[in-house]
């Protein structure tokens, strides 16, 4: 553990150095720990960086132990500002929609924490596009604050969202973040048609992973791949080239599990594409809501 949170100390020192100020990051990530070494990664220079967590996730047993509710949502927002050692979150976010909590119930949760100093915006992640619409139309109604961004799963791999949330969000103004935006590492060339995935690979074992493995996808990595030669560039950075040139996405989440990692991914900003380029990308793929098996 010890080298893990090395490694993740000089991966976000990297970071910063290189301009990145947006750590994303979310309570049930190893069960707090992740906020813990952001939480010491940032400490001393806190007002430059735009800090986000999440919270709907089981924390610990019992029927309030998860959720949206008014109990959970005040509770947890107390321990992960004491696991990130600072007094606000820049944006606090929840991970998933609670079909046991009403969303008035939330957003008046969220909206205290606005008002109280404690978060200055809020956001949600993936959802049907009904129900995001829902909260907003609800916050108004009620005079709550209104969601601000939407973190919503987003790649050349992945574009089920343009038939449902994004163009919610071009309409009323919410800002973006695209979470997996190399589709677990399929944009970056880590599988091969031909091969099986390895036993005890991701994967091999993670059925939503298995749904990119499409005759669709293959296409689009084809042309990923033909363009990274001619560029001279990596998979990866073509692939997060293609995010960067996308008006509705203001930001993407990237992983990165070393410097080289994180130094590639930042090499994407130097990528350009044409609009014919960026034809070519997204020819391969029809996107549709309907036919999506999100994760939960």
């Amino acid at each position: 553990m010890v080298g893990d949170e090395n490694t993740a100390h000089e991966i976000i020192d990297r970071a910063v150095e290189l301009g990145i100020n947006v750590l994303d990051t979310a309570n049930v990530y190893s069960h707090g720990e992740s906020e813990r070494i952001v939480g010491e990664a940032i400490d001393g220079r806190r007002e430059e960086l735009v800090v986000t967590s999440k919270v709907f996730g089981r924390m610990r047993e019992g029927p309030n132990g998860q959720g949206l509710s008014r109990k959970h949502v005040l509770e947890q927002v107390d321990r992960t500002l004491d696991r990130l050692g600072t007094d606000y979150l820049d944006l606090y976010q929840i991970h998933r929609w609670d079909p046991d909590t009403p969303i008035v119930e939330t957003l008046s949760a969220l909206s205290q924490l606005v008002d109280e100093g404690r978060v200055r915006y809020i956001g949600a992640s993936t959802m049907a596009a009904w129900q995001f619409t829902k909260a907003l139309y609800e916050a108004d109604t009620h005079d709550l604050h209104r969601f601000d961004a939407m973190q919503l799963e987003y790649s050349l791999a992945d574009r089920h969202e343009e038939q449902n949330l994004l163009p919610v969000c071009a309409d009323q103004t919410v800002g973006t973040l695209a979470w997996s935006p190399l589709a677990g590492g399929f944009l970056a060339g880590l599988y091969d048609r031909d091969d099986e995935p390895e036993d005890g690979s991701r994967a091999a074992e993670d059925p939503y992973m298995a749904q990119r493995f499409t005759e669709e996808n293959w296409a689009v990595l084809d042309v990923v791949e033909e363009l990274a030669t001619s560029k001279d560039a990596t998979m990866a950075q073509v692939s997060l080239a293609w995010l960067c040139h996308k008006d509705a996405v203001d930001a993407s989440i990237v992983g990165p599990t070393s410097i080289d990692e994180l130094e590639d991914s930042v090499g994407a900003l130097d990528v350009s594409l044409s609009g014919a380029e960026i034809d070519r990308l997204e020819a391969p793929k029809s996107p549709s809501w309907s036919e999506r098996k999100v994760p939960w």
